[in-house]
This record gives structure tokens, sequence and C-alpha cells, in this order.
């Protein structure tokens, strides 16, 4: 397969770092070379990095000099350690404001894949929202617009497949949250040509798991997790409890990774967005992106191990 130039920035981010830093290297991949996990996009081939970033509330610092450097430091994180996609919405605040900040401070336009949403009413504002965030952000296109929530998604959807027929972006999607909409959601994904769907699923909220994971690997539909800490709760839940014992033969080493691996080790996932403010912790996140995956009966433990809690 013929490497993109994203992904040839992106190899290139990698080895700098494993050069960097080997010992950690090392230690994320169990002593072997490391080697981020990826997954295919059906309706392409390309592959993307399994762990991707969120911006909803964290990148949501308005003009704040000292608060827009830090999340730059964020994203150079996220980046350094293979990460390509970033998911933003008009939804979200100054985010995309701060986001575009970001990339041009690092010049990693070539680095992103650029994520957004579509969140109007006016069925008619499909092209004009797009442009708006697309100026925010500063990139030429997007890789990505979903209809966020379906919130009138028929206008939009019917936009955005013009839009994608006329090379304006390269994929269309819609997405859920918080479990909401299932039946509709899993409507519009048998009847619409999506490249993407975008919805909440995690060790606790596992609802996606009976109808729309299945029908997406049916149909060829790549998948965004969105809430795999499930808000932060679930850190909250496991804040006074050692990782259990079992937990380093599934490849895990934090709690972080243990979340994380539990959503990306699903064969329906194409990537996990979690959102950090800290550099600290997008560190843990992208280590769920090297290693070992849990094996589905580990999936299970885990599950119960978190519900007993």
């Amino acid at each position: 397969m013929r490497l993109t130039r994203r992904q040839l920035v992106i190899g290139a981010s990698i080895s700098g770092f494993a050069l960097a830093s080997p010992g950690l290297f090392a230690e994320l991949a169990g002593g072997t070379a490391a080697v981020p996990i990826l997954r295919t996009v059906p309706s392409s081939g390309e592959s993307v990095p399994a762990i991707g970033m969120g911006t909803w509330i964290t990148f949501n610092v308005g003009n704040d000099p000292y608060l827009i450097e830090s999340r730059t430091e964020v994203l150079k994180t996220f980046f350094d350690r293979g990460g390509s996609v970033v998911d933003c919405s008009p939804m979200y605040g100054s985010s995309a404001d701060v986001l575009g900040k970001a990339l041009n401070a690092l010049q990693a336009h070539d680095q992103v894949f650029a994520a957004t949403k579509i969140w109007t009413a006016d069925e008619s504002a499909t092209r004009t929202q797009a442009e708006s965030s697309r100026n925010r952000w500063g990139v030429a296109r997007f890789d990505l617009l979903q209809v966020h929530n379906l919130l009138g998604w028929r206008g939009h959807l019917e936009t955005l497949k013009e839009m994608k027929a006329d090379g304006e972006i390269r994929y269309l999607g819609i997405t859920t949250s918080h479990g909401r909409r299932h039946d509709e959601f899993a409507r519009i994904m048998e009847t619409e040509p999506l490249d993407f769907v975008q919805l909440t699923y995690n060790v606790l909220d596992r609802e996606a798991e009976s109808v729309l994971l299945p029908l997406a690997r049916e149909r060829g539909i790549a998948v965004i997790v969105n809430r795999p800490f499930q808000g932060g709760a679930l850190f909250r839940r496991v804040q006074s409890e050692p990782l259990p014992p079992w937990a380093a033969a599934a490849g895990i080493g934090s709690w972080a990774e243990f979340f994380l691996k539990f959503v990306i080790a699903h064969p329906a996932v194409t990537c996990a967005i979690p959102a950090t403010s800290q550099v600290a912790h997008m560190q843990e996140n992208m280590a769920a992106m090297y290693g070992e995956l849990p094996s589905e009966s580990q999936r299970q433990r885990m599950a119960a191990f978190v519900r007993s809690l």
C-alpha cells in the first residue's frame, strides 16, 4: 500500500522518538521493536493510529497564552508518539481556535488527520459551518466531517456526500454520545454510505456491542470511540485501586492503558479519542497504542473487575 505524506511524517516522528527514548520504547513494546497499533479505514484501506485525541473541554481555554502553550505541548506529545486523528466540534467553544494556533506553532498540518463535526439545525448551513471550522483550524481541508449527534442529519449528509464527491473532504460520518438514539443511528448506518461513525464505548458503557459495533463491521464502517474514560469517571472509580496483578499479562501498565486497550482491542474499533490537558496523561494514553492487546477473555475479565468495584 502506498504511504500517504501524513503516514510518512508520522513514521518519521515515531522513529525520532524511538531514538531519543529507547528505554521507554523498549518498555512500551515489551522489549521488542516498538510498532504502533494501526487500524484500517474500510472504505479506503488507509491506516490510522488506534489512539487519537479529543478536544472537548480540554482545548476550550479561550485566549489565555499560558493555557494555549500548554495545550500545544499536549498536541506535540500526541504527534511525537505517533498520533494523528484529532477530533473537534463547533460546540466545543474555543477548542478549534486553540487547535489552530497549536497546529501553526508546531507546523504540524501534515501530521494531523483533521476530524470535526457539523453542529447546526440549519441543514442549509453545512458548507458555511465547515468553512468556518476549516479557517479556525487552518487546514487546507478536513479529512473527516461528521454530523454531530444526528442534528439535521438528512440535509447535512446530502451536502457532505457532494463535498466528498468534489474532493472537499475525504470522509463523512455521523456521531452520537452518551448512548443516545442508537436505534436511529443503526438505521442510518444501514442505509447511508458512511465512512465513519463515532459513538460512546468503554469498559462500563457497552451498549454499542449489541448492534452498532457488529453493524459497523458488517457494513465496512470505521468506528471512532468517544468517552473511553467515561468523562473521567472511570479514573475516579479506581482511584484507590492498584492495577490487578494479572493486568501485565494483558499488556497493561497503567489505568489509562487498561481503559484504552479494552476499547481498541474490540475488532470493530478503529480509533479511540481520549481527551486530556496534561502532557503526562497524554504519554500514558499513547502508551496504549504499543505492545500487546488483551484477548477477548481478558477483556471480559477486565470488564468484570471494573464492575465489581
